[in-house]
């Protein structure tokens, strides 16, 4: 597994990466976590799109937004398989370079996300949208927990951004807000929240 990078390290790869970054056009940005309540950034517009062959969950262990090192919390990652549906937010082009300048300081703190080109569908539409995707070889990744020590985790992270659980609810406030009821993440809400949970027929 690998190690939070070096300061010196993670600085050479947001160079790699902003150097590699085509602006001759906008670009997009797939939001499948905290992006979809809380961007961040400038965005001319914004729909919601379905991407297959990642999904999100809850497999990365937060050491700083919503945890600290000796009491972690959990917050999403995209991971490989399955399907997403979240949204994609179009920036112009005079704005991708800061627009992704600022993403990496926010999501690659400590390098437990790995920069792609992802290609998720409008209607009928495939278009390319940059995105953050878990590194399932870093000492952060949490994939294939139990559901109870989820909720623990969940229940006790506490860090930079706030609570964890107001983290999850904001989730499936959102999810909500796409038509997205009934699914893993909530049955995982109610049950940091201490209720029975039901799925919708």
């Amino acid at each position: 597994m690998s190690e939070g990078l070096s300061a010196n390290d993670l600085a050479r790869r947001k160079q790699d990466f902003l150097d590699s970054i085509v602006t001759d056009s906008d670009i997009w940005i797939f939001a499948y976590g905290s992006l979809m309540w809380n961007p961040g950034f400038e965005h001319a517009e914004s729909h919601t799109a379905l991407l297959h062959g990642w999904h999100r969950s809850f497999c990365v262990y937060s050491h700083r937004y919503r945890g600290t090192p000796d009491r972690p919390g959990l917050v999403l990652g995209l991971d490989r398989g399955g399907s997403c549906r979240g949204i994609a937010y179009r920036v112009v082009r005079t704005r991708a370079r800061d627009t992704l300048d600022y993403l990496w300081d926010r999501e690659m703190v400590l390098g437990v996300y790995r920069p792609r080109v992802l290609h998720p569908r409008r209607e009928s539409l495939r278009f390319a949208c940059h995105a953050f995707t878990v590194d399932r070889g870093h000492n952060q990744y949490a994939g294939g927990l139990a559901i109870d020590e989820m909720v623990r985790l969940i229940r006790q992270g506490v860090g930079k951004g706030g609570h964890n659980r107001d983290y999850l609810a904001s989730t499936v406030r959102h999810l909500d807000i796409l038509g997205i009821t009934g699914g893993p993440l909530h049955r995982l809400h109610a049950l940091v929240e201490g209720r029975g949970y039901t799925k919708e027929r």
